[in-house]
């Protein structure tokens, strides 16, 4: 069963990068970021209402609450620089730096975990996705009047680099908060952490005001894509709590076939034979770990 959900949280996460994508064309991100865990908040404490975990809260651990506020906090990192790449790049390119946390992931897990088995198919799987993701990044030319440091197909670079960090350490945080704590109540606990954090960040930069003119597309784009990662998430940590992290995880990335699939429907954007490269040995490393592993 926690094969199907690692499968199912894949496809809602792909679906949230092109709903994000479209949401932040005019609106800021930090704001796209508040209102869309406004949206996730929602649905995950309605979960929790649903499957009745609600009535364990008080008899949470104050370890298991410490890695998940931790988890939380890094879970509204990643999402900060998620966002902010997206606004800034295009979804082909940031997606795949973003999905190298399996990278990091994969050796924690086999480090602090112990999930040994299979390890020499899951380094080999490790280094193709590595490799995949040196050969997707390019640099767009820069247009006339730019330079090459101001050009938009640098600027997203090192926020894609800190999502990735930030969603490996998610992962691992999360591993060990919810070894007794039912996934769904975990999830929304988690995301109590990012909402203050995130609407925190949008108070002190002083962009509340920006809510008074948001565009009312964008703002249902950012509320599905909220959907769309509430769906991702309780599916993917009850993979997490039931499943071997280390073949959990490079499912959930194959989320990236749907993203730069809706990208070239939506957005037009197009991949040169050596992106097409780059994905092939993103998703063969992926498969490997996912099958052998």
């Amino acid at each position: 069963m926690w094969l199907v959900a690692a499968v199912l949280s894949a496809v809602f996460a792909g679906l949230t990068s092109i709903l994000a994508k479209c949401g932040i064309k005019t609106t800021d991100s930090d704001v796209a970021t508040a209102l869309r865990t406004c949206v996730v908040l929602a649905f995950a404490w309605l979960m929790v209402l649903l499957v009745g975990s609600a009535s364990t809260i008080p008899h949470i651990s104050g370890r298991s609450l410490l890695f998940l506020v931790l988890s939380g906090l890094a879970t509204g990192a990643s999402w900060l620089c998620y966002f902010r790449a997206l606004a800034l790049g295009d979804v082909n390119k940031v997606v795949p730096v973003d999905k190298s946390s399996t990278v990091l992931t994969v050796l924690l897990a086999i480090i602090l975990f112990g999930e040994t088995n299979n390890l020499a198919v899951k380094l080999a799987g490790t280094a193709l996705l590595a490799v995949g993701v040196l050969l997707m990044i390019e640099r767009k030319a820069p247009a006339p009047g730019t330079t090459t440091a101001t050009a938009p197909g640098t600027a997203w670079l090192p926020y894609a680099v800190g999502s990735a960090v930030f969603a490996a350490l998610t992962t691992i945080l999360a591993k060990y908060g919810i070894a007794d704590v039912e996934s769904n109540l975990a999830t929304a606990i988690r995301t109590v952490v990012v909402l203050v954090m995130a609407w925190g960040i949008v108070v002190g930069k002083g962009k509340l005001p920006q809510l008074r003119t948001l565009n009312r597309r964008e703002l249902g784009f950012i509320a599905l894509s909220g959907l769309a990662t509430g769906a991702s998430w309780l599916c993917y940590y009850y993979a997490v709590q039931n499943g071997l992290v280390s073949v959990v995880v490079p499912i959930d990335k194959l989320s990236i076939l749907v993203s730069i699939g809706f990208s070239y429907l939506v957005f037009r954007e197009k991949l040169t034979p050596k992106s097409l490269a780059g994905l092939a040995l993103m998703v063969a490393g992926t498969l490997a770990m996912a099958l052998w592993a």
